[in-house]
């Protein structure tokens, strides 16, 4: 008797299931950060009895939910990585030609700018306001740049709930939704379109604010997420029929 889950099929299914488990955790967790905690935050903020509420919140709540969703980012993307690893050898070259790369690539360089902004921006940000609230907590004054670090990190968390939604729907586009593809379409000018369209939104995320293209609000955020979606797969399907 053999088991499936041992052959190279197996390994593949193995190693999709921990990115959809450490995904869920990680996604789950930057929704909880940007549709719960944000507005239970201003309710806080807006009541003077509640306000010392949110300084226990994020000495004892807040470091919490921040390892899961760092480690559960780490996770996801190793384990993505890992997949495409196993993968692209089996496909060979010719994964290059298909609508399952166009996809895939696309919802991975989302994917993967979204990893490096936990690590490298809200993380490191996060660690600051901490700080903060446990230095007036033992009676000494706030740190005078906790509210530019929450500032930042709140900004790139908004990206990358904007970046969550297309990314969802491309990984599932990917297998999910066959497309026509010209096979002498050129994946070099597709692929530039895309990174220049994701990295202007991302330099916003670095150096910009929410207001700029209107990602304040959870309704924001959510309507130009599921725009940015609209705007992706178009310029994915015409990219490979058209270019």
């Amino acid at each position: 008797m053999t088991f499936s889950l041992f052959s190279s099929g197996g390994l593949e299914l193995f190693l999709r299931y921990i990115h959809y488990f450490a995904g869920v955790i990680w996604i789950g967790m930057l929704y909880y950060f940007n549709f719960v905690q944000g507005e239970w935050f201003k309710t806080l903020d807006a009541d003077e009895k509640l306000k010392p509420a949110r300084g226990i919140a994020v000495r004892t709540l807040v470091p919490r939910v921040l390892g899961w969703f760092r480690y559960g980012a780490l996770a996801t993307w190793i384990s993505g990585v890992c997949i495409l690893a196993v993968k692209g050898p089996a496909m060979g070259s010719a994964m290059l030609a298909t609508s399952w790369w166009a996809f895939i690539g696309t919802g991975a360089l989302l994917g993967t700018i979204m990893f490096l902004n936990v690590w490298l921006i809200i993380w490191p940000n996060q660690k600051i306001v901490i700080a903060s609230a446990t230095q007036v907590a033992a009676g000494g004054a706030a740190l005078p740049e906790a509210a530019g670090a929450a500032a930042k990190a709140g900004l790139a968390s908004r990206h990358n709930t904007l970046f969550s939604l297309p990314m969802l729907f491309l990984m599932g586009a990917a297998s999910h939704l066959p497309a026509q593809v010209n096979p002498d379409y050129n994946g070099k000018i597709l692929a530039l379109i895309l990174v220049v369209i994701i990295g202007l939104l991302e330099l916003n995320a670095i150096k910009g604010k929410t207001d700029t293209i209107k990602i304040t609000s959870i309704k924001g955020v959510v309507h130009m997420g599921i725009l940015l979606t609209a705007i992706l797969y178009v310029v994915i399907e015409f990219g490979i029929q058209k270019l």
